[in-house]
């Protein structure tokens, strides 16, 4: 076996991947889409076995009720105020430095995602909300590129891989957004650290398929569990895309990529707290920003982001270099843009 194949001597001698599957995964591209708890497990996962490029994409920071389940995250990360992605490109470059990453510390959006998604052979979802899942669908709609879906509640998961054009889209599966309280969400039924890491397990082994050439191992299947009750099923989703009057993959509507679906705030699930973006695309001066923050709260800032704790009312505010802020203390989203507009602007 060749030197640069002996990191991986265990999956080569694995009759289903091979030399040469091991090879084409060495040459892979993938975009991954949040770096939370699926997304940890994606990221590492991916990395040990090699993939050629990691483009890690997150809006999001470090905090300490993530490390139950966010397996690329430590307490040094929390108290470093790191975001995630430049968190998780550190571990992951220390575990596997031939594999390029590239960390991006933003929200996906109707206007990146396509730049993103350039040159990406697979994009996976690791992201925590409907919004960027029907974005990401879209985009694999419109580009080719296919994607695998997979969400966790609680202790139960699924996940389902979309190859555009060929097989079922997630609007083939589910029509739009579900209205606010009619599921259950990280803060009414939590999330098990279990559950994320065989939903995680599942999603790595189907993209290990398309990524080694054996696309067509892949099955095309719905896959549910439930780690609690131990319960594990398959639901065909192979005649879904024919069965379904589709206005995506058949009417070849792209509501979310072309921005006329989505918002410019969203609550961060178990976490008390609202993201808000800017209307237009910013750079915000931190040194500029502390100084006008200063008489409010106690104010922080390292080069990824910049944090205001607020004396009283008792709110945290951590600001983004691309204008985006994170508003903890509450899930009133209106609230959260008066506190948007009261201390970084209109």
């Amino acid at each position: 076996m060749s030197r640069d194949l002996e990191r991986y001597s265990k999956q080569v001698l694995f009759a289903g991947l091979g030399e040469d599957g091991q090879r084409k995964l060495m040459r892979s591209r993938v975009l991954l889409c949040g770096c939370g708890a699926l997304g940890s497990v994606l990221a590492e996962t991916l990395v040990r076995a090699g993939v050629g490029f990691l483009r890690i994409v997150d809006r999001d920071f470090v905090e300490t009720s993530n490390l139950q389940r966010q397996v690329l995250y430590d307490e040094r990360d929390v108290a470093e105020r790191l975001p995630k992605a430049i968190a998780a490109h550190r571990k992951l470059s220390a575990i596997n430095s031939s594999v390029e990453i590239d960390a991006v510390v933003a929200d996906i959006d109707h206007a990146n995602i396509l730049k993103l998604a350039e040159g990406a052979d697979l994009i996976l979802d690791g992201t925590d909300n409907f919004e960027v899942r029907f974005l990401i669908n879209d985009a694999s709609l419109a580009t080719g590129i296919p994607w695998i879906y997979a969400g966790v509640i609680g202790s139960h998961g699924q996940t389902m891989t979309i190859f555009p054009g060929k097989t079922a889209c997630l609007r083939c599966l589910i029509e739009g957004v579900p209205e606010p309280g009619t599921i259950a969400t990280c803060d009414t039924a939590g999330v098990l650290g279990p559950a994320v890491n065989v939903v995680a397990s599942l999603e790595a082994a189907s993209a290990f398929k398309i990524l080694s050439g054996r696309a067509d191992l892949v099955a095309p299947v719905l896959m549910v569990l439930d780690v609690w009750d131990l319960s594990f099923r398959t639901m065909s989703v192979r005649d879904l895309r024919e069965r379904s009057n589709c206005p995506a993959c058949k009417g070849g509507m792209r509501v979310w990529l072309e921005g006329r679906q989505g918002s410019q705030t969203s609550i961060l699930c178990g976490r008390n707290a609202v993201q808000v973006r800017p209307q237009q695309p910013t750079e915000i001066d931190f040194d500029e920003l502390a100084g006008r923050m200063a008489s409010s709260g106690d104010v922080n800032v390292n080069r990824f982001l910049l944090r205001l704790n607020l004396r009283d009312p008792d709110y945290e505010l951590t600001v983004f270099r691309d204008g985006r802020a994170i508003i903890k203390g509450t899930e009133d989203i209106g609230v959260a843009r008066g506190l948007y507009a009261r201390y970084i602007g209109a």
